[in-house]
Formats: C-alpha cells, sequence, structure tokens
C-alpha cells in the first residue's frame, strides 16, 4: 500500500458535514486566515475541485478582525450557522491567543447563495481565550462542545460543554470535561481542542486533539453511554493513551483537528482530518500553510471501539 494522499492541499481544521438533502459541505482554517469559505460536492472526491464561495471576509479592525480559525457549518435550529474563532486587531502585535467565539447566520436552502448575518459573540460566562466550538444533537438536546483557557488551570485550553438555548446563546450550567494532563497531551503546549463528536455502539464519542501544532499534534478520546447524563462529567471516560498521532514511518505528521462524516453509502464511517508531510517548519508552525485535509476509513472493534489507525491509511 501507498500512504493516503491528501483530499484538499492547505486546509487546516477541515469540517465535512453530510446534509439531509444529499450535499457534502466542507469548510476550513484558509492559509490566510482571513475568511469563511464553503463547498459542496454530491461525494467526498468532488469536494476536492468543488468552486469555493467566501461567504465572509474578517474586516479590516474590531473584534473579529484577525486570526479566523477553524469555522464548522451547523444546521441547527432550522437554519445554517457557521462557527468560528476570530481575535481583535491588536492580538497579532500583542497576545495570539485573544479568540473568541462567533456565529454567522442564513436561511437560505443553499449555504452557499445564502445572505449571512454579522458575527454575534456566543457567551460562554468565561471571558477568556476560547475557540474550536462544534455543536451536536442527541436525545432531544443541542450541545455546544468548545476549548477555552480556565485562568486557575494550568495550559492554553481545555474542553467543556454545555446544552443550547439558541443559535447564539447557551444555556447554562456549563462544565469541563477534559484538562490537558497526559504527557502527550502537553508537548510543546498544554492544549485540549478541536473538538469532534460521533454517536455509535451506544455511546457519545468525543475525539480532541492536543499539543502544539508540530510533529506533536495529536488526538485522545473522551465516551459516555448514550443513556447518561452528558452534563455530568464522570459520566466520560478518557482515553490514557492518544488514538491518533504522527506515522514517522510514513510521513505523515500531527494529525489532528478532526471531524466525522459518512461515505456516500450513508452506513460507513468516514475519519476528516488535517496532517503535514514533513517537520522541517521554519518559524511557527501556526503560518505554516501545508496542513492538508486527508479522509479515511474510521473502523469499529468488538467492543464498540472506534479504530482510528494510522494518518497514513497504511494500518
Amino acid at each position: 500500500m501507498t500512504p493516503l494522499t491528501p483530499l484538499i492541499l492547505q486546509r487546516a481544521d477541515p469540517s465535512i458535514r453530510r446534509h439531509p438533502d444529499g450535499w457534502y459541505y466542507f469548510t476550513a482554517s484558509v492559509p490566510q486566515y482571513d475568511r469563511l469559505e464553503l463547498r459542496r460536492s454530491r461525494t467526498i472526491a468532488g469536494l476536492a475541485t468543488a468552486p469555493t464561495v467566501d461567504v465572509w471576509r474578517k474586516p479590516d479592525a474590531g473584534p473579529f478582525s484577525e486570526l479566523i480559525w477553524a469555522p464548522e457549518l451547523h444546521f441547527i435550529f432550522g437554519a445554517w450557522h457557521i462557527y468560528f474563532a476570530a481575535a481583535p486587531s491588536r492580538a497579532i502585535k500583542d497576545d495570539l491567543f485573544q479568540h473568541r467565539m462567533y456565529v454567522i447566520s442564513t436561511m437560505a436552502e443553499n449555504p452557499l447563495e445564502g445572505k449571512w448575518s454579522e458575527p454575534v459573540r456566543v457567551e460562554t460566562g468565561i471571558d477568556s481565550f476560547c475557540l474550536d466550538a462544534t455543536t451536536f444533537s442527541h436525545r432531544g438536546a443541542t450541545y455546544y462542545l468548545w476549548a477555552q483557557k480556565a485562568p486557575e488551570i494550568r495550559g492554553n485550553s481545555n474542553l467543556y460543554l454545555a446544552r443550547m438555548a439558541s443559535a447564539t446563546q447557551l444555556a447554562p450550567p456549563s462544565v469541563r470535561l477534559s484538562i490537558p494532563e497526559y504527557e502527550w497531551e502537553i508537548r510543546g503546549f498544554w492544549v485540549n481542542e478541536g473538538p469532534s463528536v460521533v454517536i455509535r455502539q451506544g455511546r457519545v464519542f468525543i475525539s480532541y486533539s492536543a499539543s502544539a501544532t508540530d510533529e506533536n499534534y495529536c488526538m485522545g478520546l473522551l465516551h459516555a453511554r448514550d443513556d447518561a447524563d452528558l452534563l455530568e462529567p464522570r459520566s466520560w471516560t478518557k482515553s490514557p493513551q492518544p488514538v491518533f498521532q504522527t506515522d514517522f514511518e510514513h510521513k505523515i505528521y500531527g494529525p489532528g483537528h478532526n471531524s466525522f462524516t459518512v461515505a456516500e453509502d450513508g452506513v460507513s464511517d468516514l475519519l476528516v482530518y488535517h496532517a503535514r508531510t514533513y517537520t522541517e517548519i521554519v518559524g511557527d508552525p501556526l503560518w505554516d500553510p501545508n496542513r492538508h485535509t486527508y479522509v479515511k476509513p474510521l473502523k469499529w472493534n468488538d467492543q464498540g471501539m472506534p479504530i482510528f489507525g494510522r494518518p497514513s491509511g497504511i494500518e
């Protein structure tokens, strides 16, 4: 076997959603961190060449004018929404980690053709660095899952969960599910970020990314029974080892910030993630544009746990 080739070049933090209309929708961080773009296709492979539409561009100044990170497109509460993180204009010269989370919305049937609202900040009750929001619905409730820094906890970000009262407002309480604690979560930076959810085999699974965004970047896993109280931290079990990490043998480095989708058969699960193909990064890895989008099958073992395999696709 030969290693996987990227599906889409220079797109980090990739998110692919299959809507009930049969279209796949793709968004991701662009290397310039200056806009939100969407593309859609009837097939996963077709996303590689699908036309892109810039649905929003950052202003020159203001609270959401720099470093547009990790957008995700979700259809909830009867409309399309893109959740993303952005920093104020002062962030470049003062501190990169000033992000807050925002959402834009459209009522259009096709989000690529919609008129989008101005960004609305999603307040979490903690005024600190936060990013990487995702949403999911389970047993009649819609949840908001994200990464945020807590002043009293060492590190850059932890994982938090709350129910949503609307597309722009959370319903207290919010709970902390995970902090960086294992050796593989604190290489370079103390990080839990980029969460994504898949519900299968009688469990709710949360994948997340850890450590610095170079070859140390890797993925961890939380899981809870699907009938458990998801807002009870004790419902969750955290894997003590990473579930997805650099494949040095096949030169696929720093896999992470994933999403989940299904294949065209509507059944087979797919793992979507970004990774690099080299480690010789000049300067801050954040500004290296070559994090590429990959897609590979997600398999399951006899105990109902996901098998992530290697990012190269060579198991």
